[in-house]
């Protein structure tokens, strides 16, 4: 039973996400979708629709320019969709139409979030809501403060915009309503930086450890070493991993840009700083931009392709191979290499079960981007680097790029979909399909001798 609920709720998840794929794609398609009142094509649609849903950001055309207020808004719903994701977005639609939610929902939930027990699952789930929308509420009256004041925008659109830019941020989808800029006119404007990471970094953390964090922030602890030790292995896991990420991150950047005068050359220490950070942060698979990202050095690009790749948590909104599963691939690598049998994380030892799941989730992601890199190359004429830059963005749901997805044909957009989806359903639902006690068995085959390295 458990197996069999287990693989539905994949179902779910991967059909859930095609079927708001098509119907956002049908509502850009029509006239009253875009600003100028005519037929949106076919394939521009159905990219915009994918990258809203599954929070990449790559754009194809312009939403600012190209959609009306209505297909702005349908972007948004779809952006909020795939953040919160199927099972979530669901069950709150059928609290709010007064159904009950039976065990099947429970269940549902249960295996989403990947929790032990049924006990509270709905609560949790409204939890998550309430919590998504006070930090977007928040993150969008602190944008208020310079889109509402800018003159070129307006108060009232600066009102609509700020609403958009808080809700694609925190779920770290990097579509905005600023134009084909991105935020570069707003690299140096404080507000709008730390407005945008703070909004990035919450989601990409992931809802289980916001509630762990607080729930060791009520505890009657004297020093933060205590508070430390009383967190679960996971959210030690994962905080440790995003400020290595982000930190880390900011020093190469800062390092490697730091005299080139299309990047960093030509701003003081704090911009370096402000700018550095920015570009880590976005590099969890946001989406947004300071800078150019065609002005940065090969070699810069090269790194930020890895860092795309880990991209952000589990059960969080940001895409990628998440980064537990990289830090448990690594901490068995360096097992194996010291002759150690267990894998051991902070003074707990990792389940075999669970470094296979991690190695899986990478492998086969590493292998999609690859075939699909393969595909749009064939398909589509381009520099090495912007194609393999393009293709990292598009399956770790980042939405950067080096100007490559202005430039698309039919079949380039086609791949960059299957991408997309790919890249925010794969490893959700390898997750969910590898979350499997394996049954016990009481005939085990004989074990073959095999040469490895």
């Amino acid at each position: 039973m458990k197996r069999r609920r287990t693989y539905t709720t994949t179902r779910i998840i991967m059909i859930g996400f095609l079927v708001g794929i098509a119907l956002g794609t049908f509502l850009l398609m029509l006239p009253i979708s875009s600003a100028d009142g005519k037929w949106t094509d076919f394939y521009d649609a159905l990219f915009m629709a994918t990258s809203s849903i599954c929070v990449t950001g790559l754009a194809t055309v312009t939403p600012a320019v190209h959609f009306s207020l209505f297909g702005q808004f349908v972007m948004l719903v779809l952006i909020q969709f795939g953040g919160l994701g199927i099972v979530t977005f669901t069950t709150v639609l059928l609290l709010l139409v007064g159904r009950r939610i039976t065990l099947a929902d429970r269940l549902l939930i249960q295996d989403a979030y990947n929790l032990d027990t049924l006990s509270g699952v709905v609560r949790l789930t409204l939890r998550v809501v309430k919590g998504t929308l006070i930090v977007e509420g928040i993150g969008a009256i602190c944008y208020m403060t310079v889109f509402c004041a800018d003159n070129e925008i307006g108060a009232t659109h600066g009102i609509w915009i700020s609403i958009f830019t808080s809700i694609s941020a925190f779920c770290n989808a990097g579509l905005d309503l600023l134009g084909d800029s991105s935020l570069i006119p707003y690299r140096d404007n404080v507000m709008v930086n730390f407005t945008t990471m703070l909004l990035i970094i919450l989601g990409g953390l992931g809802f289980p450890v916001w509630w762990e964090l607080m729930r060791v922030m009520r505890l009657k602890r004297k020093c933060s070493r205590s508070r430390w030790k009383a967190l679960n292995l996971h959210t030690k896991l994962v905080v440790a991993a995003t400020l290595f990420l982000i930190f880390g991150g900011m020093l190469l950047v800062l390092a490697m840009e730091y005299d080139n005068p299309d990047t960093l050359g030509n701003l003081n220490w704090g911009q370096k700083l402000q700018a550095s950070l920015f570009q880590s942060v976005t590099l969890r698979t946001a989406g947004f931009a300071t800078i150019a990202q065609s002005s940065f050095r090969h070699a810069t690009c090269l790194f930020f392709v890895l860092w795309m790749f880990i991209g952000g948590s589990p059960s969080g909104t940001a895409g990628g191979v998440k980064t537990v599963t990289m830090v448990v691939i690594l901490a068995s690598v360096l097992s194996t290499i010291r002759g150690k049998k267990d894998t051991v994380l902070c003074h707990r030892s990792v389940t075999d079960n669970a470094a296979r799941k991690a190695l899986a989730v990478a492998a086969v992601s590493f292998s999609a981007f690859f075939v699909l890199t393969l595909a749009l190359m064939f398909v589509q004429d381009g520099d090495f680097l912007d194609t393999v830059y393009e293709m990292v963005s598009a399956i770790a749901t980042v939405g950067l790029s080096r100007g490559m997805t202005a430039t698309l044909h039919a079949g380039g957009k086609i791949i960059l979909v299957l991408a997309m989806y790919l890249g925010r359903v794969g490893p959700i639902s390898m997750a969910l399909a590898f979350n499997v006690e394996a049954r016990e068995r009481n005939l085990k085959p004989a074990a073959g001798k095999v040469t490895v390295g």
